[in-house]
């Protein structure tokens, strides 16, 4: 069978390279403009070429995002814009706007075109039309069942590849057409600049019927009753495999380098214990337990088995569960020496309790016992951002490979 391609999402050059190097077969990113992700850092036009010819080096594919839903004076920039795209030569462009879609395929007639999730698709005649378009990929909206999305694929040519979303943050809104961002603060969600107001702290209150509530829950400091559990896929790959998806894609572009690694590193291994032996396969609790090592809420299965109900809300808040640090990436390692070279993202210490992650593997864990600065005087601690540091390990690491910390020690 054809190999499901696992999607991973990178806000800026360092993601692409850590979600490749973790294992993601492809990702799409983001320019300065045209995509639904602003406040991303996102590539500038010599960001995108260098992270083009990386992937394509390794084989990899690149997807660039289009997919705001443009206003007269949009357009009138996106022809420049093109122009220079088209010199890139991503591998596809993901974009929701038909005059977006006509104005590519005048200008690059030869790009492969991707529907975005904005588009709505929920039903296989919609999907039919987009390919009649020119439309390559449908990513299908968030809102489907694993039965409507077998019945897309029965129902559409097998030249029409189809994608959805498997992990990561869930809107509120209809594939996130939301004007709710816009209304409150003047941020239009559909041209990248949400504020994610859904995520906000709310008082229901009818103001002529003080006696009567709402049957809404809520805490001492209100409720988050618009504010979704995230969306965790990885218990159900078989399933997803057959569902007839030829893309599983992560939600993320704004999430950290760790994130994106972590949570790419669980999937990738999943899908590839699954192609191994496929009459076999057994879930590895393992996968889910890593994932939850990366900030999170709590988790939903979406749409793909049933209508979310309020059990898939989060009511008390909306913070991020963070149970570990990201407190390092591996620059080099000296396997005489057993010394690793390791740029500081978070603060750690003497004593310190580590995990290691690398693409090939799960945690190996060491107790810090010793931690130099560059010119080789002992310290103890690394308390400055970015600050290089030299560790000695008790096994071999390798550039790339990540340090996190937990934030309470695991009982021996």
């Amino acid at each position: 069978m054809n190999k499901i391609e696992l999607l991973a999402p990178a806000g800026d050059l360092e993601k692409l390279k850590f979600a490749l190097h973790y294992g993601a077969d492809a990702v799409y990113i983001g320019g300065q403009i045209f995509g639904l992700r602003a406040a991303a850092k996102n590539f500038s036009f010599e960001d995108m070429k260098t992270g083009i010819a990386y992937a394509h080096e390794r084989g990899r594919k690149v997807y660039l995002t289009l997919n705001i839903i443009p206003h007269n004076n949009d357009i009138e920039q996106l022809k420049a814009y093109i122009d220079v795209v088209r010199e890139l030569k991503p591998d596809a462009v993901i974009l929701s706007d038909p005059g977006t879609l006509m104005y590519v395929r005048e200008l690059m007639p030869e790009m492969e075109i991707h529907l975005s999730t904005q588009a709505n698709n929920t039903n296989y005649m919609s999907a039919r039309f987009w390919h009649q378009q020119g439309v390559k990929r449908v990513i299908l909206a968030r809102e489907l069942s694993f039965e409507e999305i077998a019945g897309i694929r029965e129902n559409t040519p097998e030249t029409l590849s189809l994608e959805a979303f498997v992990h990561g943050a869930m809107c509120i809104s209809y594939s996130g057409r939301c004007l709710l961002s816009n209304y409150l603060n003047g941020r239009d969600a559909n041209r990248g600049a949400c504020s994610q107001p859904c995520r906000w702290q709310y008082h229901l209150m009818e103001q002529t019927r003080p006696n009567e509530y709402y049957p809404v829950v809520e805490t001492e400091e209100g409720t988050f009753f618009f504010n979704s559990k995230d969306l965790c896929m990885i218990e159900h790959i078989p399933e997803l495999i057959h569902s007839g998806l030829d893309s599983l894609k992560i939600e993320g572009r704004m999430k950290s380098v760790y994130y994106v690694a972590n949570i790419i590193r669980a999937y990738r291994e999943a899908i590839d214990t699954y192609y191994r032996d496929p009459d076999g396969f057994v879930y590895n609790p393992k996968w889910f337990e890593d994932i939850r090592k990366a900030s999170h809420r709590e988790f939903t299965k979406g749409f793909y088995y049933h209508k979310p109900t309020q059990l898939d809300q989060l009511y008390s808040s909306s913070s991020y569960i963070r149970e570990y640090d990201f407190i390092g990436i591996v620059t080099d390692y000296n396997p005489e020496t057993k010394m690793a070279t390791v740029e500081q993202r978070n603060h750690f210490k003497l004593g310190d309790f580590v995990e290691v992650m690398g693409p090939n593997y799960f945690e190996k864990t060491f107790t810090i016992d010793a931690i130099y600065n560059e010119d080789g005087t002992a310290v103890d601690r690394a308390p400055h951002a970015q600050q290089i540091l030299k560790i000695p390990m008790p096994f071999a690491v390798a550039p790339l490979d990540i340090l996190r910390k937990p934030k309470e020690v695991p009982n021996e």
